[in-house]
């Protein structure tokens, strides 16, 4: 037994040499010979400095003077590349405390909200019983306050007994819808937008109940969503988006166990009020990408893809009793389909990426100038019943259906992305495609100025997740493709995206 051990020692110990011995011969054995080298030099320059002569001196200084400075850049830049990381890895790390301090202060002002919902409703609460006190006389004002829903009761006196019906409007077409838009908010509001945005906004709400208005700043999102409400006759509701919003209470609000109330919101509120319209009516969710849309709005993302109308109901609570909204069923609340829901997006440090599954189920429009000034004559509102729109919508889709032609053409286009990219248009991009193009083409555009949209902005939007450094080749065989396929002056939206992907990377 005792010779084992004894092995073992002997093994050990020569594990531990060897280990040392690659050690050294790694990082001091090739400076062993740096101090007799320096000796070498000094006894070779002291053996031959005799018989230099002027011009020997003159090399000698002029080759000493490039050897330091060949030392001396190379040993700058290894201290400026030292230098940049330095400064890289304390940016990294600074903007990972920045998001950190972002978290917690997103989440101390969620809490602060939370409070103070809490206080109001405990406020409330106490009005209520007052109320009841002095107020016997007013049945609808103590029924208003005994309510769950005080805001969507006040929206049922509100509608009770009023007639909401719209006459539908002789002889109006697509195109001229648009033109009267158009020269409504010029001679009306001031806001000058071009014919092509304008296409684009209706075929997009016949396509989708999502339009995201994004770009720069100042450059008349927000108004255009407005506007279309003063158009029609019936003011858009605006809903300013907070960061801390992280789910469906955000926007819908929630019911409360100690007040017996439940706590509504303005969203709500409009949404509801939508349930008596016979219009087009239209929520905006401004600043939207504050907060995580996929977050606060994944259940209307999740409704908009029911293709029958009666699934899209929304839980608000789980239990009714008799004095609850008219239109609010088993605590359930059905959407109408006369709500457009319009979203405004800045895109900056301050707001979050729009994801795929967002950009998928809505129509996103980008403004990237202000509109430019025309002459235009005066327009008047119109009222228009929703049932008389969504009938020109559909009679657009009979009257101008896309050609098979066209359709094998985009396929093709189709299969080069896949080939070069990766990437495949989608099922739902296809089913989309069924309505933007004859509504477009109904509105006033073309056929292919209408597929040029729906490529930019469906398709081209997703390379931005590429790494596009390493695929300017094929960019450029897609731009190329891209004129081969619809000829020289079309696509015209697409071939300027590809040049700012490329001027970009």
């Amino acid at each position: 037994m005792s010779a084992y051990f004894e092995f073992l020692r002997e093994i050990f110990i020569r594990v531990l040499a060897d280990i040392g011995n690659f050690f050294y011969r790694v990082f001091v054995m090739p400076w062993t010979d740096v101090g007799e080298n320096f000796s070498f030099y000094g006894a070779a320059l002291s053996a031959h400095m005799g018989g230099f002569g002027f011009w020997g001196w003159f090399f000698f200084v002029l080759f000493a003077l490039l050897l330091l400075g060949l030392v001396g850049g190379i040993v700058f830049i290894i201290v400026s590349l030292l230098r940049k990381y330095i400064r890289f890895v304390k940016k990294e790390l600074d903007k990972e405390e920045l998001g950190r301090q972002i978290e917690r202060l997103n989440y101390e002002l969620f809490q602060a909200v939370q409070e103070k919902d809490k206080i109001l409703n405990l406020k409330v609460g106490y009005m209520g019983l007052k109320t009841a006190d002095y107020d016997e006389e007013s049945k609808e004002t103590i029924e208003e306050v005994s309510s769950r829903f005080p805001k969507l009761f006040h929206v049922d006196n509100k509608y009770r007994g009023v007639n909401v019906d719209i006459p539908p409007r002789e002889d109006l077409s697509l195109e001229e819808l648009c033109n009267a838009f158009r020269n409504f908010a010029a001679s009306q509001l001031h806001l000058y937008y071009r014919e092509d945005v304008i296409k684009q906004l209706f075929a997009g709400i016949a396509t989708s109940k999502l339009i995201i208005l994004e770009g720069i700043s100042g450059t008349g999102k927000t108004s255009l969503a407005l506007a279309v409400g003063k158009f029609f006759n019936f003011d858009s509701a605006i809903i300013p988006v907070q960061p801390s919003w992280k789910d469906r209470s955000e926007l819908l609000g929630y019911y409360n166990e100690f007040t017996k109330k439940f706590n509504e919101t303005e969203f709500l509120r409009a949404l509801y009020t939508t349930t008596y319209r016979k219009d087009l009516n239209v929520i905006i969710l401004d600043e939207m990408n504050l907060a995580r849309i996929e977050y606060y709005f994944a259940e209307f993302l999740s409704i908009m893809e029911m293709r029958d109308p009666n699934d899209w109901v929304i839980d608000l609570i789980p239990f009714s009793v008799p004095n609850d909204p008219v239109n609010l069923k088993d605590g359930k609340l059905l959407i109408p389909q006369n709500v457009m829901f319009f979203g405004t997006a800045n895109n900056d440090d301050s707001t979050f990426t729009i994801s795929d599954k967002v950009y998928d189920r809505a129509i996103s429009i980008f403004f990237d100038d202000k509109g430019r000034e025309f002459e235009a004559p005066i327009q008047e509102s119109m009222s228009v019943p929703y049932s008389q729109l969504k009938n020109l919508f559909d009679e657009a889709v009979i009257q101008y259906p896309i050609s098979q032609a066209a359709i094998d053409k985009f396929e093709q286009l189709d299969n080069f992305i896949i080939k070069k990219f990766k990437l495949a248009f989608g099922n739902r991009i296809l089913k989309q495609l069924d309505t933007f193009i004859p509504v477009y083409v109904a509105c006033g555009g073309k056929e292919v100025d209408g597929f040029d949209f729906i490529f930019t902005n469906k398709i081209l939007k997703k390379f931005e997740s590429l790494n596009i450094s390493f695929l300017k080749n094929e960019l450029k065989e897609l731009d190329a493709q891209l004129d081969k396929m619809y000829g020289r002056g079309n696509f015209q939206m697409a071939h300027s995206y590809i040049e700012t992907l490329l001027k970009n990377n």
